[in-house]
C-alpha cells in the first residue's frame, strides 16, 4: 500500500474569480473545473461554497474554496508568515528570473532570489495572502541533495533531542549567496 500522488491542495481564498485571474495572469496557470454546493457533501453542513481547481502542472492540482457565509479569513498569529507557503518548481534559473520580472511588472512585491544550496527561489503573496514560492535547481543540486540525504536521519536525531540546528547540513549555505 502507498500513496501515488497529491490528487490536490486545498486553500481557502476571498475570491474566487479573483483568485483565479491572479493565478491565471501571475503563474499562467489554468482555470480546470469549479464545483459549487449549498451543502458540504463529507459533512453535510449547510455552507455554500465556490471550489475551484488550478493546473499547476504535470497532474499537479492546487483547489481554493470561497465561503461567504463564513467570518474573513485569517491566519495562525503564532505562526511567522514565512513558514506556511506552496512552493512551486520552475524549469532553470532563467525561467525563476522571468517568472521575478513578470510578477514584479505587475505589482507584486518579490524577495530573492535566495541561494539554498540545492535550489534558489523567490517569495511572494497571492490575493489571499497565501505565501508562494517559485524554486529552480542549482547546477550542483545533484550533489547537494545526495549530500542531505546522507545525513538527513542524524540531523533528524539531533534536532529531536536538542532542537537546536544540526550543522550536518551547514555545507548548503556556506558558499556566497547569489541575489
Amino acid at each position: 500500500m502507498k500513496i501515488d500522488r497529491i490528487h490536490h491542495v486545498a486553500y481557502r481564498c476571498k475570491d474566487a474569480k479573483e483568485t483565479v485571474l491572479w493565478y491565471q495572469k501571475m503563474l499562467k496557470m489554468d482555470f480546470m473545473l469549479a464545483i459549487s454546493e449549498d451543502y458540504v457533501p463529507s459533512t453535510k453542513a449547510a455552507d455554500p461554497y465556490m471550489h475551484i481547481f488550478m493546473d499547476a502542472g504535470q497532474g499537479n492540482v492546487l483547489a481554493f474554496f470561497e465561503l461567504p457565509t463564513q467570518p474573513e479569513m485569517g491566519r495562525d498569529p503564532n505562526t511567522p508568515a514565512w513558514v506556511q507557503h506552496i512552493a512551486f518548481k520552475v524549469k532553470d534559473r532563467e525561467t525563476l528570473l522571468e517568472y521575478r520580472a513578470h510578477l514584479e511588472a505587475n505589482g507584486v512585491d518579490v524577495l530573492g532570489v535566495t541561494d539554498h544550496g540545492a535550489f534558489h527561489s523567490i517569495y511572494f503573496f497571492d490575493p489571499n495572502g497565501h505565501r508562494l514560492e517559485l524554486a529552480c535547481p542549482d547546477p550542483d543540486e545533484e550533489n547537494m541533495l545526495k549530500r542531505l540525504d546522507e545525513v538527513k536521519w542524524d540531523m533528524l536525531e539531533e534536532w529531536s533531542r536538542t532542537k537546536r540546528a544540526p550543522k550536518q547540513g551547514a555545507f548548503l549555505h556556506e558558499r556566497e549567496f547569489r541575489n
